[in-house]
């Protein structure tokens, strides 16, 4: 691309900001605009929900780079700013303000919103979500005077909250229609882990049930949940999900389908714009597939991964998918992709809670959770690359090497 030529980066989080940082590293000297709607510089989500949340952790340490790393580097860091349309035929975008900014390629990095419960007393004071810097922070600022927490929702961002606000000393309920914490991900074994592993630290586990509503005048003061309970409670978490930010493009005219569908080189329907992070469906060479990651590792290699595809280099985006959680003293990887399984197999002791769990279809690794055991990302990858059958007997045994498991496995091993 010439020098003449503009990159439009419309998402200034950790996906956006590594795309920008990786146009530079490869050479393109044309202008680079990234654009956020938040008045932060670009950070990474996961501090918010665990050190950051608790106070343990500055405020810089989520910065996805220095300040002074935008204008050394000729990036237009564009903050509290929002793209509100895409003109694909005049290759332009819509700011808000009235202004338009035109571009020869536009990366699509918006990323997700939280899905809001839609239900009577929604609305009252103290009910919180949390996805942004300025969220987290509101949030610690409750839980100083918070006497009884409830958190809507047993995922990832609820299981984190629900761990860091009873590490700050904080009464707590999780409320869920599971029947156990992360039952759609890991299902009810592992789950029951992490059941017990929130009850070990006294939080009151309700599961198999959801939310009535929210009782309260002005704030709210307590929960109705669909079993009948009504539970007290002066400050409200709700983790549910998130929806990709998939506006733009719908209303451009791109392809939509649970996210903005893009090729394994991150690529569109429309042939300058691209799109990476949580609001990319990607083909995934690995699995045949259409697959959309929300998690940090994917924001952080696609993002790049997509700036190459805007420069023309040959991309095909395949990292097996990849995420950690820290709850307690409680942490775990997981590698892989695991929809339905027919059999799960541990490795190690879970009642110690120091094991490697493998979801296993027709006796080929579709995922591999290694929990308070590391170094073993690699292998698990392997592993799950590889698409060999495995023998389970030698899988749960921890005197065999991992290694002789996976042999050697095709296509190298990619890692987060």
């Amino acid at each position: 691309m010439s020098k003449d030529s503009t990159f439009v980066i419309a998402g200034a989080g950790l996906a956006g900001a590594k795309a920008a940082e990786t146009l530079r590293e490869k050479g393109f000297e044309g202008r680079v605009v990234l654009i956020g709607d938040e008045p932060e510089q670009p950070y990474e989500r996961p501090p918010l929900s665990k050190d950051y949340l608790r106070g343990e952790a500055p405020r810089a340490k989520a910065h996805v780079h220095e300040p002074a790393f935008y204008e050394a580097n000729a990036i237009e860091l564009m903050t509290e700013r929002t793209v509100i349309g895409v003109d694909d035929a005049r290759h332009r975008i819509l700011l808000d303000g009235d202004e338009s900014l035109d571009y020869s390629r536009l990366l699509l990095a918006t990323g997700a919103a939280p899905r809001r419960l839609a239900v009577p007393g929604a609305d009252l004071a103290g009910i919180h979500y949390l996805r942004t810097l300025a969220e987290a922070d509101a949030l610690r600022s409750a839980f100083d005077g918070a006497q009884h927490v409830a958190v809507v929702g047993a995922g990832w961002i609820g299981s984190e909250v629900a761990a860091s606000a009873r590490q700050l000393g904080v009464d707590v309920t999780v409320i869920d229609p599971a029947s156990v914490p992360l039952e759609r991900v890991l299902g009810p074994e592992v789950g029951r882990i992490y059941f017990d592993l929130h009850s070990d630290n006294g939080v009151r586990m309700l599961t198999g049930r959801g939310v009535e509503g929210f009782d309260g005048s002005d704030s709210v003061a307590a929960v109705r949940t669909t079993a009948g309970d009504t539970l007290e409670a002066d400050l409200v978490v709700v983790g549910i999900g998130v929806t990709p930010r998939v506006d733009l493009a719908r209303d451009a005219g791109i392809a939509v389908s649970n996210g903005v569908v893009v090729g394994a080189d991150l690529r569109t329907s429309s042939g300058d714009v691209f799109a990476a992070g949580d609001v990319a469906n990607a083909e995934h060479p690995l699995y045949g597939k259409h697959v959309r990651v929300e998690h940090w590792a994917n924001a952080l290699n696609q993002g790049p991964a997509a700036a190459r595809s805007m420069l023309g280099q040959s991309v095909q985006y395949d990292r097996v998918p990849y995420f950690y959680s820290d709850q307690y003293d409680l942490g775990m990887e997981y590698s892989g992709l695991a929809e339905d399984w027919d059999e799960v197999v541990f490795r190690g002791d879970p009642a110690k809670r120091e094991f490697i769990a493998f979801w296993l279809r027709d006796k080929r690794i579709l995922a591999g959770m290694n929990a308070n055991v590391w170094d073993v990302t690699e292998q698990i990858q392997s592993l799950i690359r590889s698409g060999a059958e495995v023998e389970p007997a030698r899988l749960a045994d921890p005197d065999v090497p991992l290694e002789s498991i996976a042999g050697s496995a095709p296509g190298g091993v990619s890692i987060a």
